[in-house]
């Protein structure tokens, strides 16, 4: 699920091109954005008959503290077929060496009920492509793979998800009646590029935020001040190929520390 891709500096045409030679079909719901919004033009040039695009409205009245991610989330999930769900934010990317891996373990534990969704791993990108965040403050697994079953549903803002039979379709972030899936850990990266923007950019992105949780006062300003990157462990692999141009074509080195 997205909206104002483009404005925010999301990733959303390389994170769908990366899963595209894994799935047999990718659904992603669009969200109406700001009048100078180019997300849809910007999927459809993709131009790949796996897309299925479903064009929706986000009702942050209905869906308030950040649960409109996760109804968008479950919109999208209802149209989908097959046995397992893959699911990608739009600023979470797969790497092409780590799709056999998904495949693999598609297939293991397809007849081991047991196993109602998959762990991957995360790398958190800050500031820029070369910089990430590892500290106990930063999850380092989240269920990107989940069984394709009415009553497993996206969770709280849509980070992860829950069984919660007989949903009500509203209350995403009550905890009373869910059940944490039954997982297991595969050896899948997520390269989560959320914080790897231009500085400014990304301040518009906290505020956006802040807005669809529902805070009543905007609370940042100026460029995003990234620190000291050189407190940051270096990433020393290699990046999706997906991400080449976008990376190649990164302008705000001098605006990290603004």
């Amino acid at each position: 699920m997205c909206r104002n891709a483009d404005e925010l500096y999301y990733p959303v045409c390389e994170s769908i091109t990366s899963a595209l030679p894994l799935v047999d079909e990718f659904v992603i719901a669009v969200g109406r954005g700001s009048v100078t919004d180019r997300t849809l033009e910007l999927i459809k040039s993709i131009n790949d008959p796996k897309i299925k695009i479903i064009e929706t409205d986000w009702d942050t009245e209905k869906y308030p503290f950040g649960t409109v991610h996760a109804q968008q989330t479950d919109l999208a999930k209802t149209y989908c077929s097959g046995d397992w769900l893959l699911y990608l934010q739009a600023d979470e990317v797969l790497h092409q060496e780590d799709l056999p891996a998904i495949k693999t373990a598609c297939a293991t534990y397809l007849k081991e009920p047991r196993v109602e969704g998959m762990l991957f791993h995360y790398i958190h990108f800050w500031g820029d492509y070369c910089h990430y965040q590892k500290s106990h403050a930063w999850y380092n697994k989240e269920i990107r793979m989940i069984r394709n079953r009415a009553d497993i549903h996206s969770w709280q803002s849509a980070q992860s998800f829950r069984a919660i039979p007989n949903f009500d379709g509203i209350s995403y972030r009550k905890k009373e009646g869910t059940q944490k899936l039954r997982v297991v850990s595969i050896p899948v990266r997520i390269f989560h590029y959320g914080w790897a923007r231009p500085p400014e950019i990304m301040t518009k992105k906290m505020n956006e935020l802040d807005r669809i949780h529902s805070h009543e006062k905007e609370r940042f300003v100026g460029g995003m001040n990234y620190g000291d990157l050189n407190a940051f462990p270096i990433f020393s692999g290699t990046h999706p190929k997906v991400m080449k141009h976008r990376i190649e074509n990164k302008d705000w080195k001098d605006k990290e520390q603004t």
